[in-house]
């Protein structure tokens, strides 16, 4: 398994759970020196981030980009795939385009979370993750293209009413026939909406792509309550390989979010 520590260029996002913010040159230097592998990366936009600047941080600090998300096409441009305003939908597939060919000229995939949205106010559920399976089919393809995958992430239920569970997502991935889908698990979401947690990240382990490395307060692991002991034999048992990526507070500071994160991930993975 390989470490890897988020970095938000979204000043819309200020407050939220990222690590790292604003500058691209240091979330690197700095994520190098604490001995993370990899830096997933949310940026307002495709045309905000440089391939090429970003391939020369990579090369000079010796680390990947684990993923690139969009959360910014909700936050800062309130873009939803399930939008009952078909040119909202345009655009937000649009969006989301370019992220996932900013992924793929870095070697890494594209998240879809927020932008993801919901049903309601007329909306009906069935209609919206029609919408839904329709558009993540278009993404995924084009994340192929790149030789990629498409990662959906289900969100709690204080943020989206789609799909809230592990179990739920693949079910619905392998109805629609979503075979370029895999599944982003992130532990705080999981935390609120999964029995049994250690238990989903087996039922689910063919499709699982990717790991938000977080503790129930959303704070680095080892700074809440998650009992980490079954989720590591759950993560070994199922030979997962992939990242681990802190999506959590900069609490109390950046510098020691992402210090106890890898000596959370050091402690419990003996890697890093």
């Amino acid at each position: 398994m390989k470490a890897a520590v988020t970095v938000s260029l979204v000043p819309e996002a200020r407050g939220g759970p990222f690590v790292y913010w604003d500058d691209l040159d240091r979330a690197f230097a700095a994520a190098a020196k604490e001995g993370f592998d990899a830096v997933e990366i949310f940026p307002p936009d495709a045309a905000a981030v440089s391939p090429v600047r970003v391939r020369e941080l990579m090369d000079r600090h010796g680390l990947a980009v684990a993923a690139v998300g969009t959360g910014a096409g909700w936050v800062k441009h309130k873009l939803r795939l399930t939008d009952p305003d078909p040119e909202v939908r345009r655009k937000a597939r649009g969006f989301i385009a370019g992220i996932v060919d900013l992924a793929g000229q870095l070697g890494a995939p594209a998240i879809i979370g927020s932008m993801q949205g919901r049903f309601g106010d007329g909306l009906t559920k069935e209609q919206a993750l029609d919408w839904l399976a329709e558009e993540l089919a278009w993404l995924a393809d084009r994340a192929q293209s790149h030789g990629q995958p498409l990662l959906y992430e289900p969100l709690n239920r204080y943020e989206t009413n789609l799909i809230n569970r592990a179990g739920e997502a693949t079910e619905f991935l392998k109805s629609r026939g979503l075979t370029n889908v895999k599944l982003l698990c992130d532990l705080f979401h999981m935390n609120i909406e999964e029995a049994d947690i250690s238990a989903t990240l087996r039922a689910v382990a063919p499709h699982l792509g990717h790991i938000h490395f977080a503790d129930s307060n959303r704070q680095a692991v080892g700074r809440g309550h998650t009992d980490m002991v079954p989720l590591v034999v759950a993560l070994r048992e199922i030979g997962y390989t992939g990242y681990l990526s802190a999506e959590v507070f900069p609490l109390p500071d950046s510098a020691t979010a992402a210090s106890q994160t890898m000596v959370s991930f050091r402690q419990w993975f003996g890697a890093g």
